[in-house]
């Protein structure tokens, strides 16, 4: 009696026999894809994070909303911009040089009035993008896209060399007054 009354609550929570078994599959089918994510991005130690990182501008979006646009210069500074919590206005901000280095396996920062010095986790995404969490909690982490300004400039101008040649200026727009006499 008991057997059968659980075998009913299950039929109703899962569907059914058939439920089950499909419940079953998709769960293995999820696993499996991600799992296959997880594959796909590469860790990077600390001398190939160096090079696929230094010097170049990355955009960044992070698990709390905060983003911003920076770069890591080679002496370990940080310069660039950030918006905490994705809200308010979007902020100037320099780290000093030596802020981030290498500890042993890990690139860590040292920041001046923490107790303590976190470190990163690495992951290469694809050519253009890596994840960057800090070491031991997963869930805290940061999204950054490499950002080519010269190479959007040239992509979005795009427009044609007819249009801009008979395109002129209104005397409104112009900052300096044509000398025509």
């Amino acid at each position: 009696m008991v057997k059968a009354g659980l075998k009913n609550a299950a039929s109703l929570i899962f569907g059914g026999e058939m439920g089950l078994s499909m419940l079953l599959r998709a769960a293995v089918f999820c696993a499996c894809v991600m799992g296959a994510g997880a594959a796909l991005a590469e860790e990077l130690g600390p001398e190939q994070a160096r090079a696929f990182v230094v010097g170049k501008l990355f955009a960044y979006t992070c698990f709390d909303g905060t983003a911003g646009m920076g770069r890591i210069l080679a002496d370990g500074s940080v310069i660039g911009t950030i918006r905490p919590g994705g809200r308010g206005e979007t902020r100037f901000a320099a780290l000093p040089p030596g802020t981030l280095r290498v500890e042993g396996s890990s690139v860590c920062a040292h920041l001046s009035g923490l107790p303590l010095e976190p470190c990163f986790r690495i992951q290469k995404i694809d050519y253009r993008s890596f994840r960057g969490s800090i070491s031991g909690f997963g869930f805290a982490y940061c999204d950054f896209q490499q950002h080519n300004a010269r190479a959007q400039m040239i992509t979005h101008s795009a427009a044609p060399e007819s249009a801009t040649a008979t395109r002129r200026p209104s005397p409104i727009a112009t900052l300096r007054p044509a000398i025509e006499d």
